[in-house]
């Protein structure tokens, strides 16, 4: 089944992904900085919004994490974020500066 996925080409959602990146680059799935990327935190074929600023966060792209080597997209997939598994570190990297 083929979604359409155009608004990912919009200038729309150009716009909410810088602003995004601008405010943070924290990653919401392993929680480290350098994120080059946005997604939705509630998947859009599960209901979610496809352009609230409220439902899309910074998170580890094609690439992965420099950090820990995770591919965190890829491991969220179309998964709400409550399913992923975030990553247990020793430091608090959801707290901000």
């Amino acid at each position: 089944m083929a979604t359409d996925r155009s608004e990912l080409t919009s200038y729309g959602w150009r716009q909410l992904r810088a602003r995004t990146l601008a405010a943070s680059d924290i990653c919401i799935v392993c929680g480290h900085g350098g994120s080059d990327t946005v997604d939705h935190i509630h998947p859009v074929s599960k209901g979610g919004a496809r352009l609230d600023p409220d439902n899309v966060a910074p998170i580890h792209g094609v690439a992965g994490c420099p950090t820990c080597l995770r591919k965190c997209n890829s491991e969220k997939g179309d998964k709400p974020l409550a399913d992923v598994v975030q990553l247990a570190t020793s430091v608090d990297w959801f707290a901000g500066p």
